[in-house]
């Protein structure tokens, strides 16, 4: 849309605007986790059902994503974006008087799918309202939609719900949708609608797409729970997926106007940078699910501290964005996103020697060690991933790229989740072969306990079955610090290996801008 250096006031205003929304969309992702056991007990549901408050929202998230740039070529971007806008924060209002578990798990769907678009349409209109010179610092606002929001959702949904109620964190919604809506209403000039797309709409191409990515959603978001392909569910959706995205990625490759160009994937930079997208994502979600599961677990922290603790890697963030967009017009965006991989990786080394004394204090310094790092990924990596592209392709781009991530999230935490119990089963069971009445040491630690607990009037052979009960729980305590560190481990590993990919891609030109 604009192609002279000078960028009227008006898109920076609408840019805001759109930011903010893919702030929102980000936020509510996360936001609910700290909240949940809240929800439901006001719900009357079980942890079964409540886990399905994130899952129907991702799925529907990452339904719309990739259709996000057709949808707003159809009804023009400035209409897309208003009306889901307001659908969002309508839907928001509705999760918030939900009356049972069933209505909050459809709200929180519809949401879903309103909230959705807004992350590709930031992305996008990064691309078209931005000339080459001042495009990194629209990265850089974007960038901070993609890490800053889960950083911050534990710390801000724990808080709102101690202080003021579950309800509170959809309420949230409100002003910033409102500013989103009249911003981007101010800002973004009217565009002639394409209605007559819809007559030669990719439809078979969509449906397998809706269809695989949502079952792929379910199948990684419930897999762990429900023990993978043991259960149907499980083994159905798993199915599902593999067969709908074959189908898509055949008819879309075959399709003279597909909805989503996967062409796009064959461009050097682009691929490799979607790869790197997928990793990042594995990285980011998976570390934000790791942190909160250690720190209540093991430590016994509440929502409220641990969002206190998980701040220390977003709030330098803040700084850290401006920084990386001034550096991206004068240093190579491949050596600043080796070296933001680096230091995110890096964290992630850090937190695999976990000990169980392990909490707040001791984990501030990787914090922000990622904190350093998430910056110097997401701006870079958006700038060589786009630098090679066409203007036109920006909504197809965008797609593409965000539902890497996003799908990057959800196999890590499905992943992580998994690696999780089979490394704490497989620690206690190595734990518990040294940890016997044959071993001096145990035997000396059973009788001290025993001795303690007698010594405050307790009986005898009581007090013995509570030693082995609380050896027991040592074990367990230690198997879990192991398996954390492990996994934490894992993650550093893959965003390492990221590393090598890089150096395929070819420099960035004027900062990521696409060629027009």
């Amino acid at each position: 849309m604009n192609t002279t250096e000078q960028v009227p006031l008006r898109h920076w205003v609408a840019l805001c605007g759109a930011m903010l929304g893919a702030f929102m969309a980000v936020l509510d992702i996360q936001i609910t986790n700290a909240s949940l056991n809240d929800i439901l007990g006001s719900l009357g549901a079980t942890m079964d059902e409540g886990s399905w408050v994130t899952t129907s929202y991702l799925v529907a998230e990452i339904i719309v994503i990739p259709i996000s740039g057709w949808l707003s070529e159809v009804f023009s971007p400035r209409r897309y974006l208003l009306v889901n806008a307001f659908l969002f924060l309508l839907f928001s209002l509705g999760c918030a008087c939900a009356w049972n578990i069933e209505s909050m798990i459809a709200l929180r769907a519809l949401q879903g799918l309103a909230g959705g678009i807004l992350i590709p349409m930031a992305f996008t209109l990064t691309l078209q309202l931005l000339p080459a010179s001042k495009r990194a610092l629209g990265f850089a606002i974007f960038g901070m939609t993609a890490t800053f929001a889960p950083a911050v959702g534990p710390t801000i949904g724990g808080w709102l719900t101690d202080n003021y109620g579950w309800p509170s964190i959809f309420y949230l919604n409100l002003l910033p949708g409102a500013l989103l809506i009249g911003a981007v209403a101010w800002g973004l000039e009217p565009t002639t609608p394409r209605h007559e797309r819809l007559k030669h709409g990719d439809w078979w191409g969509i449906c397998t797409m809706a269809i695989g990515l949502g079952s792929l959603i379910i199948f990684l978001e419930e897999g762990n729970r429900k023990d993978w392909f043991s259960s149907r569910l499980i083994l159905v959706t798993g199915l599902l997926a593999l067969i709908s995205l074959c189908a898509c990625v055949v008819i879309e490759l075959r399709q003279r106007e597909p909805f989503i160009n996967l062409r796009l994937l064959a461009d050097r930079n682009f691929g490799l940078c979607c790869l790197v997208s997928l990793a990042f994502g594995f990285g980011m979600y998976g570390a934000t699910y790791l942190l909160p599961v250690y720190l209540a677990g093991v430590q016994g922290y509440n929502a409220l501290q641990i969002g206190e603790t998980i701040m220390w890697s977003g709030a330098p963030q803040f700084l850290m964005m401006p920084v990386v967009a001034l550096l991206l017009k004068r240093v190579d965006a491949r050596l600043l996103l080796t070296l933001g991989l680096g230091l995110f990786a890096a964290s992630g080394l850090m937190n695999g020697f976990l000990s169980n004394l392990t909490g707040y204090d001791q984990l501030r310094m990787p914090q922000l060690v990622r904190a350093a790092g998430m910056p110097l990924v997401i701006v870079p990596l958006t700038a060589l991933a786009t630098s090679h592209l066409p203007l036109a392709q920006s909504g197809s781009a965008s797609a593409l790229f965000n539902m890497f991530r996003n799908l990057g999230g959800s196999i890590g935490i499905a992943l992580l989740a998994t690696r999780l119990d089979l490394r704490e089963k497989l620690h206690s069971a190595r734990l518990g072969e040294t940890v016997t009445l044959l071993d001096p040491a145990t035997l000396g630690r059973l009788q001290s306990i025993t001795g303690i607990l007698t010594a405050r009037g307790g009986n005898e052979a009581a007090a013995a079955t509570q030693a082995i009960g609380s050896v027991a729980q040592i074990i367990h305590r230690e198997a879990s610090v192991m398996a954390f560190g492990d996994c934490f481990l894992i993650l550093g590993t893959v965003l390492m290996a990221m590393i090598p990919l890089v150096w395929f891609t070819n420099a960035a030109k004027g900062a990521g801008a696409p060629s027009h």
